[in-house]
């Protein structure tokens, strides 16, 4: 089990929760709409806040509480 990512803490309205492509922790990753393969950890467990659009991401959406 992966620890509590901050995406999820902060309450954002994109987060969609914990994927495991191939059915085991082993594979395990936090996701949501901006990363549909995994949140990078920067984001999910570090520092960055996700409020600015970042180049490794295909769309637009940034952090937003939900509300």
């Amino acid at each position: 089990m992966l620890a509590e990512p901050n995406c999820f803490t902060r309450k954002c309205k994109y987060f969609t929760g914990v994927d495991q492509p191939d059915g085991t922790e082993m594979t395990e990753r936090v996701v949501c709409e901006a990363y549909l393969k995994g949140i990078p950890s920067d984001i999910a467990y570090g520092d960055d806040l996700h409020l600015k659009v970042r180049s490794d991401q295909k769309n637009q959406i940034i952090y937003e509480e939900e509300k």
